[in-house]
């Protein structure tokens, strides 16, 4: 069993973004989603997120989402921090989905900037806030701006710092000088949120990744973190090299949980690779390249 400093690190070292699984017919399969999420804390991992980004969130209902909280809680919330994805571009609707989640005992929230909306600054705090002072919850952060339509500003970042509830942040913004700024300013436990840069922010003070490729590759992930956080970066190097070819094939060719579930098929690890609209299986072509990439991992599926 995996120990947890919940004091220290009340969200884990290393969380994968679980897939969603479903039925062939396309409904939430939870007994997977199970089985799955024991496989990984067996692998290594001491933190879950539940219905993030990778996980299709934004096509599952409240219920689905509260549905799959409950299936990881039962699975393995004894042994692993289980975070629930609660975040939308609607404040109301992602208190509404906090508070659920919380009833439920999720460990802590990841609240993803508002989408689409594209609201100032000031909005994105306010956003945040709410959230953040409608549970007793701790909240990471998730600045995703290719995704989100709008950053979190370092600055805003700095002074949601402030709030004693925000203690995190999934980095997903790939700008490393604005990382530093926010690494230099505040108290964040600050994760990377792009598997390829989980070496170089750990090396300016992240505690951690926030994973897709861990699906595939979780024993790997644990030491690449292990020895990063012990400072020993020769090792830490060697395992970020060799997954390189790993992190392409999850994230270089389709969209992350496209990749992930048909590897984890080609693993047997979940029966089907089904995804729901308006994501699609990959092709012949993507199944190649995802392939040739895994086989230059050592890894022939």
């Amino acid at each position: 069993m995996l120990a947890i400093d919940t004091a220290l690190r009340p969200f884990g070292t290393l969380m994968p973004a679980m897939v969603t699984p479903f039925t062939a017919d396309g409904a939430v399969d939870y007994k997977q989603a199970a089985a799955l999420a024991n496989k990984l804390v067996d692998d290594g991992c001491d933190g879950i997120l539940v219905t993030g980004t990778t996980g299709e969130t934004s096509t599952l209902t409240d219920e689905e989402n509260l549905g799959m909280f409950q299936a990881v809680l039962e699975a393995v919330g004894g042994r692993a921090r289980v975070i629930a994805g609660t975040g939308t571009n609607d404040t109301r609707h992602s208190i509404s989905l906090s508070q659920r989640a919380a009833a439920l005992g999720v460990h802590g929230l990841l609240i993803v900037t508002p989408y689409y909306n594209k609201p100032s600054q000031a909005g994105i705090q306010a956003h945040f806030e709410a959230i953040a002072d409608s549970t007793e919850l701790p909240v990471m952060l998730y600045d995703i701006p290719g995704r989100a339509g709008v950053p979190i500003e370092t600055e805003t970042i700095i002074k949601l710092a402030g709030h004693p509830r925000i203690t995190a942040l999934k980095d997903a913004k790939a700008d490393f000088t604005a990382t530093s700024r926010v690494l230099a300013n505040t108290d964040l436990d600050v994760y990377s949120g792009d598997d390829g840069l989980t070496l170089p922010l750990m090396a300016a003070g992240a505690v951690g990744l926030v994973s897709v490729s861990a699906h595939v590759a979780p024993q790997q992930f644990r030491a690449l973190i292990d020895a990063a956080a012990a400072g020993d970066f020769a090792t830490a190097r060697k395992i970020h090299f060799a997954l390189d070819p790993v992190i392409r094939a999850t994230m270089g060719h389709v969209q992350g949980a496209v990749a992930v579930k048909q590897i984890l098929k080609w693993q047997g690890i979940l029966s089907n690779s089904v995804v729901r609209l308006p994501l699609v299986e990959p092709g012949e072509a993507e199944i190649a390249m995802i392939k040739a990439d895994l086989a230059e991992a050592g890894m022939d599926l």
